[in-house]
Parts: structure tokens; sequence; C-alpha cells
């Protein structure tokens, strides 16, 4: 059953697989399990995926979530500010991360061996366990391509291989954190015809925080392109939403988004309204799949999804349901 997610092509075929793992992880994830107890929600209760209880994601910063009793292969952190804790996902099953991002990549943008690979994300080459890095490089090896690769502080060697690449018109993914692609359009000036530029969020306390428009305005400008790509993930998660542009993401068919009441967590309403984001990945088999992250968007019909901020620690609500 775990290997068949990459398969889903259908509603159906999604909540099928959906029921599936939830009844696999409420009898195997022991703090899971635990918080669907506290709830008194039992998989013979539910009928509708928007029933199945979403985990707080503030436990992967103090419990082991895991529905496996396999190996831990790799452990994946949160960068986390100074002195805060980080989150920890424990992953048995490297594979399912790898056929998630590669065909999630293959689903939104084709074949990575169409592309030349440049990454821009010095804060995170700067600590190990981070599964953007993983994802990453392994695109950078697969795209076979010996332009292909990282970039730390060389932005003035990083600019000409740009103007290098997009000359000759290689097909180029440049995908880099948003304070290190503001770095390099204040200090070159682009105009970019064959480009995708695909900021992975964040200023990591470098730079002064940014409202997305505001931030993909300089980033098209400096890069002379008509949009900014974007990529959602997350520590947590082993899929990941992509946007072509506008700040409006979309989905690959084993993972869905849903939008909780701000004041009642246990509550999904209804679409186009802001609130809390619960997702649902069902790559996150030998983790949890059922997700309510600290971020706040909208969902609209179409089933794309935009993020619009994140939760104040004070705002968060359904942590104390369980209390070890």
């Amino acid at each position: 059953m775990k290997n068949c997610f990459t398969h889903i092509s259908s509603e159906s075929e999604f909540e099928e697989k959906t029921f599936q793992i939830f009844a696999y992880q409420f009898e195997n994830n022991p703090v899971y399990r635990s918080f669907c107890d506290l709830l008194y929600i039992h998989p013979s209760d539910v009928k509708e995926i928007q029933d199945i209880p979403f985990l707080p994601i503030q436990f992967f910063k103090s419990h082991q979530i895991l529905s496996s009793s396999s190996a831990i292969t790799e452990i994946f952190t949160s960068s986390g500010t100074t002195g805060s804790s980080t989150s920890k996902h424990y992953v048995t099953d490297i594979s399912l991360y790898e056929k998630s991002y590669l065909a999630g990549f293959k689903h939104f943008y084709g074949n990575i061996e169409d592309y030349v690979v440049l990454a821009l994300l010095p804060n995170y080459l700067e600590r190990k366990g981070s599964s953007l890095i993983y994802m990453v490089n392994d695109l950078i090896k697969r795209s076979k391509n010996a332009d292909s690769g990282f970039y730390l502080n060389n932005l003035n060697e990083l600019a000409d291989k740009l103007i290098s690449l997009d000359n000759q018109n290689k097909k180029v993914l440049l995908i880099g954190v948003s304070f290190a692609l503001l770095d390099i359009v204040e200090i070159h000036q682009f105009s970019l015809k064959n480009t995708i530029v695909m900021e992975t969020g964040g200023m990591k306390g470098r730079r002064k925080e940014l409202i997305r428009t505001e931030l993909h305005t300089i980033l098209k400008q400096g890069f002379g392109v008509e949009k900014i790509h974007s990529e959602y993930g997350m520590t947590e998660l082993l899929s990941q939403g992509y946007s072509k542009g506008h700040g409006i993401f979309q989905c690959p068919p084993w993972m869905k988004v849903f939008s909780r009441d701000t004041e009642d967590p246990l509550t999904i309403q209804n679409n186009n309204k802001t609130g809390g984001i619960n997702v649902i990945d069902l790559a996150n088999y030998n983790s949890c799949s059922f997700i309510a992250t600290q971020d706040l968007g909208k969902i609209y019909d179409d089933n794309s999804f935009e993020i619009i901020g994140r939760f104040d620690n004070s705002d968060i609500r359904g942590c104390n349901l369980m209390v070890f």
C-alpha cells in the first residue's frame, strides 16, 4: 500500500488511500493514537476525510512522530530561531520522500533532465538535516548537467552563470531563499527569458519580512521575469506544493490542504475563508499524514491555495488537548 501514492489520479483514489493510511496510523502511531483517543475519534466513526483528526505540528518538536518500527535512516530538522526548539521528522524510508519530490516536480515542471538547476540556499547549506537541501541536491544530481550546482555567497559567479545560460537558451531553474534572491538583484539586474525563478520563502532573520506581493514585485523587476514561482514545503512534510505565479499553490494528487476555523481548530471551514492550514500528505506514511500547520491561508474552489501568514504562538490552539 505505502508505495503507490504517486499513482493516485482521482479524488476517489485519494479518499480511499487516505482512509487506509488513517486506519494504519491510528493503529501504529502511539502519539497520533493518543491524540485521536483524547478527541474520542476512532476510524469507524470517520465518514469524511475532513473529520480525520489533524495533529498539531508542534508535536514534531516534542515527540517522535512515527508509524513504523523500522530503523530511522534520516532525521530532518527545522532551522528554528536562536533558543527555540526545532521540529524533527524521523524518516524510516527515504525512498518515499524521493518518490514524492521527483513525481511532484515532474507533475508540475516535467523532466528534471531538461533543466539546469541552480540553488541559492546559503542558510540551509550552513546546517545539517535540511529536507530542502536533500531534495535540491538530488535534483541537481538527476539533472545530469555540469552547470547545475549550489551557490553560497558567490553571487557574482552565479550572476555570470545565469546570464550565460540564458543567452544559450538553456532551461534554468533558479531556486533560492528569499533574502538571497534579494541580495543578488541588488547587485545585478537581469533580463532572463529562459529561467524559472523559484523562492522557497523566508528571510530567516537576515532581512525585514516583506509581504508576498512586495517581494515578488522586487524579484520580477530584478530578474526581468513575468512571474515568480514558489515552493510550499516544510520539515514535517514529504511533499511540496508549487506556485507558478501570484502566490497561488497547487498540490500534487497525493497531497491536499484544508482550512480550519481559527477559533475552533477541530472544524474544517468552507473554501474562500482565511483559516489555519491543515495538510494531508500521503507520503508521510511512516510518520503522520494529517497535520495542522501554523500557517494561515485560504483554499479556493479549484483546490488551489494561498498562504497569507502565520499564527503567533499565542494564537495556537489545540496543543493543550494532549498532555503527557
